[in-house]
C-alpha cells in the first residue's frame, strides 16, 4: 500500500512538473496570464516553470515576420470601394515593447482582421506605383501613435480589383497620360534639337568672328611689317643719297680748293692767252675776208 502511495506522488510530481515546464523558441519570448491577467514577467527562450492550471504561458515573436492581409477593401477619393486581393506586411516588435502591445491588442494583435482595419486607407488609382510606401508611412503612423515599438519594414501589394467602368476610364487616363509624356518628350527633344543647332551656330559665329580677328590682326602685322620696311627703305635711301651729297660736296669743296691754290694770276694769264691762241685766226695777205662765222651761232657780218 505504501509503495503505490509513493508511486502516486512522484507520478503526480512528474505530472506536475511536466506541466509546469515549458519552452520557449528562439527569436519569441513568452508571455503569462494568471486567472486572465496579463502578467508583467516576460520570458526569454529556453525553458522555464510555471504554475500549472493557474499560470498560461503565449509565445510571441520578435524577429521579422510577414503577415498577409486579403481581400482588403480600401475606399477611394472618389467614393469607389475597390478590393486587394493581397497586402503582406513585414514587420517586427520590440522586445521591450512586448508587455504594452500585448496588453492593449492580445497576442494577436498581427491577425489579418487588425492589418486590414490599419490599412483601410484612401487609395487614388493612379498613385499604385507609390502604394507600397505610401501603406507603409499610413501603418508606421499609426502604429507609432497606437502601438509604440512595432515597427513596419516593407509592404506589398497586389495590383487592386476595380470595377470595370473605372478600369476602362484609368485604362484611357493612362493611355492619355502616354500621350502626353510623348508629346513632352518629343517637344524636349525639338527643344534639345534647336538648342543644339543654335549652340553649334553661335560656336560657328564665334569661330568665324575669331578666324575673321585673326586674319585682321595678319593684315595688320602685314601693313604695320611693310610700313617697317618702307620706313627703312626710306631711311636707307635717305642716308644713301646724303652720303652722295656729303661726297659730292666735298669733291666740289677740295676742287674748290684745288682751284684756289691753282687759279694764280699768272695762270690765268696764262690761260687767257691759251684762250686766244686756240680762238683766234690769223689771215696774211693783201685782202681780208669780207665775212665771219663766229662759232657760237649762225649770225653773218
Amino acid at each position: 500500500m505504501l509503495w503505490e502511495l509513493l508511486i502516486g506522488i512522484v507520478v503526480l510530481w512528474i505530472s506536475i512538473l511536466s506541466c509546469a515546464l515549458h519552452k520557449i523558441e528562439e527569436g519569441h519570448v513568452g508571455v503569462y496570464y494568471r486567472g486572465g491577467a496579463l502578467l508583467k514577467t516576460v520570458s526569454q527562450p529556453g525553458y522555464h516553470l510555471l504554475i500549472p492550471m493557474l499560470t498560461q504561458v503565449k509565445s510571441v515573436q520578435v524577429t521579422l515576420q510577414t503577415d498577409e492581409a486579403t481581400n482588403v477593401p480600401c475606399g477611394t477619393s472618389g467614393g469607389v470601394l475597390i478590393y486587394f486581393d493581397r497586402i503582406e506586411v513585414v514587420n517586427i516588435l520590440s522586445q521591450e515593447s512586448v508587455y504594452a502591445i500585448v496588453k492593449n491588442y492580445t497576442v494577436d494583435y498581427d491577425r489579418p482582421p487588425d492589418l486590414q482595419q490599419s490599412s483601410s486607407r484612401e487609395v487614388y488609382i493612379d498613385l499604385f506605383d507609390t502604394i507600397d510606401e505610401e501603406i507603409k508611412k499610413a501603418l508606421q503612423q499609426d502604429l507609432t501613435q497606437m502601438a509604440p515599438g512595432l515597427f513596419v519594414q516593407a509592404v506589398r501589394v497586389t495590383k487592386p480589383k476595380i470595377p470595370e467602368e473605372i478600369r476602362l476610364n484609368y485604362e484611357q487616363m493612362e493611355a492619355e497620360k502616354t500621350k502626353l509624356l510623348v508629346a513632352i518628350q518629343n517637344q524636349k527633344v525639338v527643344e534639345k534639337l534647336a538648342e543644339t543647332e543654335r549652340k553649334k551656330a553661335v560656336i560657328e559665329a564665334e569661330k568665324s568672328a575669331q578666324v575673321a580677328i585673326i586674319h585682321q590682326k595678319q593684315m595688320i602685322s602685314e601693313k604695320e611689317t611693310q610700313k617697317l620696311l618702307n620706313q627703312l627703305e626710306a631711311e636707307s635711301h635717305l642716308e644713301s643719297e646724303k652720303a652722295k651729297s656729303d661726297a659730292k660736296f666735298y669733291e666740289m669743296q677740295r676742287k674748290a680748293e684745288a682751284n684756289k691754290l691753282l687759279l694764280t694770276p699768272e695762270f690765268l694769264e696764262l690761260e687767257r692767252i691759251r684762250s686766244i691762241s686756240e680762238n683766234s685766226k690769223i689771215y696774211f695777205g693783201e685782202k681780208l675776208p669780207q665775212t665771219f662765222i663766229l662759232p657760237q651761232g649762225n649770225t653773218e657780218k
